[in-house]
């Protein structure tokens, strides 16, 4: 028998809340699709269990779905819509394609269009590594890349341990979940990921920083450690899933000193920071690290599927065929990038970023001020993050609230029925996570902050709980037992 799924309800009055003038409500076609994508799906569905909406058509930082409703999308394809849904250049590059006759597989043969995506790749690097670098195409994802960095390193080094953080996300391929913060049979040395928040030392800011990177240098050092040399080090200079923490750019040039003192290849994750997301084009210019080898994905295809690696030419130590895939050579992905990256550079995208999440983290910062379940704001242009928390629970020996993962689930369905798409993410779900195109308006950026402050507050509302009746009947306390394991909310 299929197994089916509720979807989270959408209040019935916020339904046509968003519906466009004059259209009809297609909820028959809507709801049949949903059923059928809950009985014929594989249980791994995520995304779509908490947005149960059926798009249809989509532009910039709008989605329409097959109900009617319109909704602004800070979700942006986990990060990968960096001009948002069909931009008029990345359509227009990829038409151009399609029209000229080129093959659209084609391994890894050379192509003009492959050769003019990797011409403007290189354009956006850090120039150091740009001067030296060589660009490994892998399969279609991010994952797919992060597997190719992590062997890239131990074929040139031979050897084969790996360093990696708590609370990093890679991916969902072997390699990748073995260097993430869930791992459960963990093959990679862990090293302490530093934060302001929530501290693994419980001093937060510099000190916080300065004890993580010593806990680094001296597991390394010590001969007693039990790790010895390892093949490399990744790392996200702003941990995405983990929670949206930005890495302290001193501690960022810690660690490559670490690194580089020690001829360990430094691996920077940047599949989800890149292009422009965090402020600058690449996440680790905060800092002004060069990294040995960036792994690159999301924005770089322009929404369409791609992947690369970047790296040092000292460590190109591959036999031919060692690392190949038949998805290597996507001319659409390509093409769509190419239009991508140059369109972020050109409008100076990144610097934007910078400014108007600056000016978002300010709003949130204030809300952050009236209402107690906000326990902290952070975040690095537009990516940014608000953790929820149960602001009257004591966590264990932990100065701060413990996390409130069914008020951020609230949260976040609050939002979808204000036509709002939101994600979560961090240690326990607790953390709503913006990620709206880079062409974010000024106007659209305070329709989006308008709904996400109205459905914390319905949200808040909702979870505060209500002082009990001085006496109650009899016949409600027995109901009140008998449900006490059920839902909260």
């Amino acid at each position: 028998m299929a197994v089916t799924e509720s979807a989270p309800a959408v209040p019935p009055a916020a339904r046509t809340q968003n519906r466009p003038p004059g259209q009809t409500d297609r909820g028959g076609e809507h709801e049949g699709i949903l059923r059928r994508q809950s009985q014929r799906e594989s249980a791994a569905r995520t995304y779509a269990r908490s947005l149960p909406i059926v798009p249809v058509r989509a532009r910039g930082l709008t989605i329409e779905g097959a109900d009617g409703r319109r909704y602004l999308d800070c979700l942006s394809g986990a990060g990968t819509l960096a001009l948002g849904h069909n931009h008029p250049v990345v359509l227009e590059a990829i038409r151009k394609v399609l029209d000229s006759g080129a093959p659209l597989h084609v391994l890894d043969l050379a192509t003009p269009v492959k050769d003019a995506f990797t011409s403007e790749l290189f354009a956006t690097l850090p120039a150091e590594l740009a001067a030296d670098a060589r660009i490994q195409f892998c399969g279609p994802a991010g994952t797919d890349a992060v597997e190719a960095a992590l062997k890239l390193v131990r074929t040139a080094t031979g050897r084969s341990g790996l360093l990696a953080f708590t609370g990093a996300y890679h991916g969902m391929t072997a390699g990748a979940l073995d260097a993430s913060g869930g791992a459960t049979d963990v093959r990679v040395t862990r090293l302490p990921y530093p934060q302001q928040y929530r501290c693994p030392f419980g001093v937060g800011g510099e000190r916080g920083a300065e004890l993580a990177a010593r806990w680094t240098e001296n597991l390394l050092d010590d001969p007693k450690s039990g790790v010895t040399t390892p093949a490399g080090m990744i790392v996200e200079a702003v941990q995405g899933e983990g929670g949206v923490i930005p890495a302290p750019d001193d501690w960022m040039r810690r660690m490559r000193r670490v690194t580089a003192d020690r001829s360990v290849p430094l691996i920077v994750d940047e599949v989800q920071t890149g292009v422009g997301r965090t402020g600058t084009f690449w996440a680790v210019e905060h800092s002004g690290v060069v990294p040995d080898v960036m792994v690159l994905s999301k924005a770089i295809g322009g929404s369409l599927p791609l992947a690369v690696i970047v790296y040092r030419s000292g460590l190109d130590a591959w036999e031919p065929g060692a690392h190949a895939g038949t998805f290597r050579g996507n001319q659409l992905a390509m093409a769509a990038g190419t239009a991508t990256l140059a369109y972020v550079r050109e409008n100076r995208l990144a610097e934007r970023a910078g400014t108007l999440g600056a000016r978002i983290l300010g709003r949130l910062q204030g809300l952050a001020a009236a209402h107690p379940c906000v326990g902290d704001v952070r975040g690095r242009g537009l990516m940014i993050g608000v953790e929820l928390v149960d602001p009257d629970a004591d966590g264990p020996n932990d100065p701060v609230p413990p996390p409130a993962p069914s008020l951020a689930l609230a949260v976040q369905q609050e939002c979808l029925a204000r036509g709002l798409i939101v994600e979560l993410g961090g240690r326990h779900s607790a953390v709503v996570r913006l990620l709206p195109p880079l062409t974010l308006t000024d106007e659209q950026a305070t329709a989006v902050l308008d709904r996400f402050a109205d459905a914390l507050a319905a949200a808040e509302r909702a979870h505060t709980p209500r002082p009990p009746a001085s006496h109650p009947p009899a016949s409600h306390r027995a109901a009140v037992s008998r449900n006490a394991s059920g839902p909260s909310h």
